[in-house]
């Protein structure tokens, strides 16, 4: 299977945003998936979105999509083709074999440049007119196509257009699809027209019924200055003016209509082509999902409270200071307690093996008010042992030093109880760990409750 494209990873993404519009999506596998394969919190959005999008049939859709839209383009190219040349005077046919040059040039050209001129002052004025374009026309008939009317392809299409709009490549990208089906469109009817001027007869001319023949010797002078250029002939006044002009004049008429289109339909959207080719290969780099709306902050913190807890506060440039000593034997008290240092609410304190031991317990949530209240109670009881319980999957920080140092110097011994880590083994590592580096390597320190009363009374 095909690695998908950054193009394709942007749209699906943006169209599972516009699924979850109308409700979230179960995605609880997909976010432990994510956290698993990408470390970059763009990558976890992108990795849950493909996830989600193949339990929906996003990238079935796309698939479909892929398939289908070469031959909606040329279905759109063969349209074009058959109405210029049937409105060009069907030139591949008739019977009397009569061209009016005006009319057929109008013909051919009409439609052309009539949305040309939409397409430029769109790129300057949003006119909604992108709509009416055959770029438009070819998304919303792959669309329909591939996805029928009960498909992901509509939500596949809407996403495109916001990722387009929001890069402000959707004139661009829907101009370089109108340019090409264009370009196509030309190249057949100038090889079809060229193939029937040249092995049938024509007689080409035009007609007025208000119009003085001087406006039609300028028109036509005007018009054949650009193909002229190219090499292009342009007939001169005697041509013009004559009704029915010799071989040459004729051959004169054929090859200056054949330079018009050339020069004033060809040409000009095959440059455009290139051009909107340019434009999208230098921004093609912002078809990325915005992470800053609310809908991606709402993921990111969720990927962030999956991430394991680590350290936070910590400073490993400091100097590290030994573990400070306890009150002598015979300068404690016979006093037992039991401290419970920020511990959630959930957590019961104290148990009930504590209170069959006759410990007095205590709990603090870690203000500097309760601090010093317990730590003056400490410096006037001057207790035999602590027994300090902290939560486990919380993570210790210089605060915890203080404190823990603070308690050893108050007492005869001080001992470390880590409540919730008995099925968590990350958790055990990290607080030894921070014991370790932090000098505290010589604080009894365990997670079940047993161990830790031995030797208590």
């Amino acid at each position: 299977m095909a690695h998908p494209s950054p193009f394709q990873d942007a749209t699906i993404t943006e169209a599972v945003q516009l699924v979850e519009e109308t409700g979230p999506l179960d995605d609880s596998q997909a976010m432990r998936e994510a956290m698993r394969l990408h470390q970059d919190s763009g990558r976890r959005i992108v990795e849950r979105a493909r996830a989600l999008g193949q339990r929906i049939g996003l990238q079935a859709e796309w698939a479909r999509a892929q398939a289908w839209a070469p031959w909606v383009l040329l279905g759109l190219v063969a349209v074009i083709v058959v109405a210029g040349l049937a409105l060009a005077g069907n030139m591949l046919g008739g019977t009397e074999r009569q061209i009016n040059v005006v009319v057929a040039l109008a013909s051919l050209l009409g439609l052309h440049l009539v949305t040309l001129a939409l397409w430029l002052v769109g790129l300057v004025v949003p006119l909604g007119s992108f709509n009416a374009s055959f770029g438009w026309l070819w998304l919303a008939f792959t669309a329909r196509v591939a996805g029928g009317q009960r498909g992901q392809a509509p939500m596949l299409l809407r996403a495109v257009t916001r990722l387009l709009n929001r890069a402000r490549l959707l004139p661009w990208a829907l101009g370089f699809v109108s340019h090409a089906i264009w370009t196509l469109s030309f190249a057949v009817v100038l090889a079809a027209m060229l193939f029937a001027l040249a092995f049938r007869n024509y007689t080409l001319s035009w007609e007025t019924t208000i119009l003085e023949p001087d406006f039609f010797v300028r028109s036509v002078q005007f018009l054949g200055l650009a193909p002229a250029w190219l090499g292009f002939p342009v007939p001169d006044a005697q041509a013009v003016l004559s009704p029915l002009t010799a071989a040459s004049g004729q051959r004169a008429w054929a090859l200056w209509l054949t330079g018009c289109i050339v020069v004033y339909g060809l040409l000009p959207r095959a440059a455009l082509a290139l051009l909107c080719a340019a434009v999208w290969q230098v921004r093609k780099k912002a078809l990325q999902p915005d992470l800053s709306q609310p809908y991606y902050r709402k993921l990111l913190a969720r990927f962030d409270a999956l991430a394991p807890p680590h350290i936070v506060d910590a400073d490993p440039g400091r100097l590290q200071h030994p573990a400070p000593h306890g009150l002598a034997a015979g300068d404690t008290g016979n006093v037992l307690m039991a401290v419970g240092f920020e511990l959630p609410d959930e957590l019961p304190w104290p148990p009930a093996a504590l209170e069959m031991r006759g410990a007095h317990a205590m709990r603090i949530d870690g203000s500097a008010n309760a601090r010093r209240e317990l730590l003056d109670t400490l410096a006037r009881v001057r207790p035999r042992r602590v027994l300090v319980g902290c939560h486990a999957a919380s993570s210790p920080d210089r605060g915890t030093e203080r404190f823990l140092r603070e308690v050893m110097s108050l007492s005869g011994e001080c001992r470390l109880w880590l409540l919730g880590t008995a099925t968590d083994d990350t958790a055990r590592q990290r607080w030894h760990a921070w014991l370790a580096g932090a000098g505290l390597d010589g604080l009894h320190a365990g997670d079940a409750l047993e161990p830790m009363l031995h030797d208590w009374a």
